[in-house]
């Protein structure tokens, strides 16, 4: 079956789940999902223009008998096995695509894309778009690796057990990377335990195929997931060679933070990286750019320009100026440890008015009311001119707090917030703008 598909594939060339932006001659996978069924709209996407679609047996179009109909059990699952066959059929210069993954609990999409332009530098790289790092996405990403491609970088997220099994599975890497491990989705993975344990599934894969870890040498989480394993860094051991890098390993530091320089700024034998990012906590993301590009044979100078020239988009790491204030907005996700660096980031921001608006942490399960208690304490105890806070989290955790409300104050949702701020406008402030998707703190950005 999969020879065929693939077969099929080879003649569309590209491949897409949403009947909305079909391409003429693609190939259209009809996939489910809890409000959606994507074998109806199988017919309209051939109309549409698509060559083939791929559908479930016992779906909408089932009985159907239009040769272009390509019937399936399970339509995720053959679009991941046709993505595996995909990423293992693909010869670089005669040899198969070197394919590098990632993850992390933090960092995963800003490090990909930093790791993207370093490496475009001296290759043709397919790499994720955005944050498609699911069982979907990650499917889709290899799926768009063509005859031009050189290297892959694929990034994978995760919120349960097994996940990051599962993706590295299908996009069978040859270097892996985990930017960091903390507190996220704690209800799907019960601990952060589980939360290693998830993202180790990276390291257990590259053990088994001995290849190679680049491995952040000052954080302690990621260097004991390594030694559990037993991964060396010697290349005479069995197991997967360990490539070492970081801020302290390689003897560089974080400049501070002013007004006249406020990205952050890295020192590394005696030069200078400026950045386009906000936050000391980006310093790792870029220390790992840089080993995974000079490592494939990307100039040191070359790779800092690359560095140098990116700039964040998607409400990652992204300082804005309006007309009233100037904004750090960091509003794309959010949890206990990515809150903790940013509210320690702006703490260190010199301004006289600092103010935060913070929006629920989501997915952390029983953790939630003593996770927000904390964020609560940290953020109060920074001396900002005011902290907003959004969502039924931080409401319920404040409930059995003593909080001061000429200092703090609280809302259901950032409709609300942007509401209030229109009435009572921000003005002459550094405005910190964080919190989980979910809370939609980008809403306010355009109130400030």
């Amino acid at each position: 079956m999969i020879m065929d598909l693939y077969r099929k594939f080879k003649e569309c060339g590209s491949v897409t789940t949403d009947s909305r932006t079909l391409k003429g001659g693609e190939m259209f996978f009809a996939l489910k999902g809890e409000n959606f069924d994507g074998n109806a709209y199988a017919l309209k996407a051939l109309e549409a223009g698509a060559a083939y679609a791929v559908v479930d047996r016992d779906g909408a179009a089932g009985d159907c008998e239009d040769p272009r109909l390509i019937k399936v059990d399970d339509t995720l699952k053959a679009l991941q096995e046709l993505a595996r066959w995909h990423r293992s059929m693909t010869i670089v210069d005669g040899k198969p695509l070197t394919v590098i993954a990632l993850t992390g609990t933090n960092g995963k999409t800003t490090t990909k894309e930093l790791i993207r332009e370093v490496l475009s530098v001296k290759y043709n790289v397919t790499a994720t778009e955005g944050n498609l790092n699911n069982s979907i996405g990650v499917p889709l990403t290899l799926l768009r690796i063509n005859s031009q491609t050189q290297l892959a970088v694929v990034e994978m997220g995760a919120s349960h057990p097994g996940d990051i099994k599962e993706l590295v599975d299908i996009a069978l890497p040859n270097y892996g990377l985990v930017t960091n491990v903390g507190k996220a989705h704690l209800l799907g993975f019960g601990s952060f335990e589980g939360v290693m344990n998830t993202k180790g599934e990276l390291y257990d894969y590259l053990r088994r195929t001995s290849d190679k870890v680049f491995i952040n040498a000052d954080n302690p989480h990621l260097c004991k997931m390594a030694s559990d394993r037993n991964l060396q860094s010697d290349p005479e051991r069995p197991y997967s060679l360990l490539l070492p890098y970081g801020l302290e390993y390689q003897g560089a530091r974080v400049l501070e933070s002013d007004p006249e320089h406020p990205f952050l700024r890295v020192e590394m034998d005696h030069k200078v990286i400026n950045t386009n990012l906000v936050g000391s906590y980006n310093a790792d993301n870029v220390m790992a750019a840089l080993a995974v590009g000079t490592y494939f044979g990307v100039s040191y100078d070359d790779a800092v320009k690359a560095i140098e020239a990116y700039v964040p988009s998607n409400n990652r790491s992204q300082m804005t100026k309006t007309e009233r204030n100037t904004l750090i907005v960091d509003a794309y996700n959010a949890n206990p440890t990515s809150m903790a660096a940013a509210l320690d980031n702006f703490s260190n921001v010199v301004a006289d008015n600092k103010v935060a608006m913070l929006g629920d942490m989501l997915e952390l399960g029983d953790d939630s009311q003593a996770e927000h208690e904390a964020v609560i304490r940290a953020a109060m105890d920074r001396g900002f001119s005011k902290v907003y806070f959004v969502g039924g989290e931080f409401a319920k955790a404040a409930s059995n707090m003593d909080t001061d409300p000429t200092k703090a104050m609280f809302f259901d949702t950032s409709d609300l917030l942007k509401s209030h701020i229109q009435e009572m406008p921000v003005e002459g402030a550094v405005v910190l703008i964080k919190g989980s998707r979910g809370t939609r703190m980008e809403k306010i950005i355009d109130s400030l």
